[in-house]
């Protein structure tokens, strides 16, 4: 089992900042990739980067150049995920995932934090 919980959402102008983070837990060690998805009001939730625990991301699109994923000192238990040029379609609910691959395979998803961009 892994724990995640996500914090650092907020409102800001857009043109802002945000950093989010998650806290992983329980058997991390298993943690193949991490990464953080978004759920706007009345949309699907979509991945928004993902970082392997070697350290290899990948990014969407519409936030490449803008977002960056990393971990806290190279240790997994702790994932960022620094928002700059923040633009008001960045609007959702962002969520933390981590992903156990194999035949006993799982993903594993926190309850989300909120971020709102005012235009």
């Amino acid at each position: 089992q892994v724990q995640l919980v996500e914090s650092g959402g907020g409102l800001v102008q857009a043109g802002g900042s945000l950093r989010l983070s998650c806290l992983a837990s329980g058997s991390v060690f298993s943690v193949n990739v991490m990464g953080w998805y978004r759920q706007a009001p009345g949309k699907q939730r979509e991945l928004v980067a993902t970082i392997t625990s070697g350290g290899i991301t990948n990014y969407a699109d519409s936030v490449k150049g803008r977002f960056t994923i990393s971990y806290r000192d190279n240790n997994i238990n702790t994932m960022y995920l620094q928002m700059n040029s923040l633009k008001p379609e960045d609007t959702a609910a962002y969520y933390c995932n981590a992903v156990i691959i194999g035949p006993h395979g799982t993903d594993y998803w926190g309850k989300g934090t909120l971020v709102t961009v005012s235009s």
